[in-house]
């Protein structure tokens, strides 16, 4: 029997972390009537798990065997996602610098990354998929209709998040958010399976001096 899946339309955004793909692809979606992966959160939930259960971020099997079996999901509470792990609201511990920086160790790993294969995947259905991630173009979704690889300057990004966190409430230092951005840009471009690279026949947008409205037009020329 064919994979009717295939049949399912999808829109790639990949890119580094505080390029914007996350709003815009959840923007995109709402727009679309369409279904939205965050993939990079299916790696946060399995890092704050880990977290949860003391389990090391170098423990490579047990985080696949975790990966496998999270109890996750993602149902939308009116115009934001809500992220569930366990049945309990996680939305806001997802995006603390320390399930970041595990998330990213995390992500690097063979076994887990090929766990959640399956689970991203399963998220294309109709009437169409809006997928946001780092290899969802050249791995996850390799037959995608458009691709987009959406970056910005790390400066840009390090701005971006930091005035994120400090409107959280958070002690947050520029510099080293500044570094943090490099090493995980480096982490996640070197790695060996599925590095951050755009897809061959991907379209590359920096955001650097772009609103989101802006953005958003020239994805919806592209569409």
């Amino acid at each position: 029997m064919p994979d009717s899946s295939n049949e399912v339309p999808v829109i790639t955004l990949d890119g580094p972390g505080g390029s914007g793909k996350g709003t815009i692809s959840m923007r995109l979606a709402r727009e679309l009537g369409w279904n939205f992966l965050d993939s990079g959160a299916l790696y946060r939930l399995v890092a704050l798990a880990a977290m949860n259960r003391g389990i090391e971020p170098n423990n490579e099997t047990a985080l696949a065997e975790l990966a496998t079996g999270l109890d996750v999901s993602f149902p939308m509470q009116g115009e934001d996602m809500q992220y569930l792990l366990d049945g309990e609201d996680v939305s806001e511990a997802l995006r603390s610098e320390a399930v970041s920086a595990f998330s990213s160790r995390v992500a690097s790993l063979p076994q887990v990354r090929k766990a959640l294969v399956a689970r991203q995947r399963a998220f294309r259905t109709a009437p169409g998929l809006v997928a946001d991630g780092r290899d969802m173009g050249t791995v996850i979704f390799p037959d995608a209709g458009l691709k987009i690889f959406l970056t910005a300057s790390v400066e840009e990004r390090a701005q971006r998040r930091y005035k994120q966190l400090k409107e959280k409430g958070e002690s947050v230092n520029l510099s080293r958010l500044f570094r943090d951005i490099e090493k995980r840009d480096e982490r996640d471009r070197t790695r060996k399976v599925a590095p951050l690279v755009p897809a061959e026949d991907a379209v590359t947008i920096d955001s650097t001096r772009l609103s989101i409205d802006e953005v958003m037009a020239a994805i919806h020329d592209l569409i």
